[in-house]
């Protein structure tokens, strides 16, 4: 897949072909919905949530959807991950098979507490 520095989710997500784009919105509304109050931004040109810094970034490629919860991300849920292909900040869900989005969420609302307990961390 290309890659392209778009403005806005919405801009990247229309880049691809509608089966992917699914995929990609499927995505997106999952991470909405565990962390509503985490904001959209486009970072390293992929689609980000931010929420008391990077909170889970995620992309499209040829075979795969990379997936970049952050190292502690991907340790925290290593055995429910083992099934896919990934390294130590990211996975990859293959495009010919569902994406686990119910495992999305378990790892976004990790994320998110994650990120708010260092934030308060900081905060002192």
């Amino acid at each position: 897949m290309k890659r392209t520095l778009a403005a806005d989710i919405d801009e990247y997500i229309a880049t691809f072909p509608k089966d992917i784009q699914q995929k990609l919105e499927a995505i997106r509304a999952m991470i909405h919905k565990t962390a509503p109050q985490a904001e959209e931004a486009i970072k390293y040109a992929m689609p980000t949530f931010v929420l008391n810094g990077n909170l889970v970034h995620f992309a499209a490629f040829k075979n795969h959807i990379g997936f970049y919860p952050a190292p502690a991300g991907i340790s925290a849920f290593a055995k429910e991950l083992s099934a896919y292909k990934g390294a130590k900040g990211s996975v990859r869900f293959p495009l010919d098979k569902p994406i686990p989005l119910t495992l999305i969420s378990k790892i976004v609302k990790f994320r998110v507490k994650n990120n708010q307990e260092r934030a308060k961390a900081k905060a002192k």
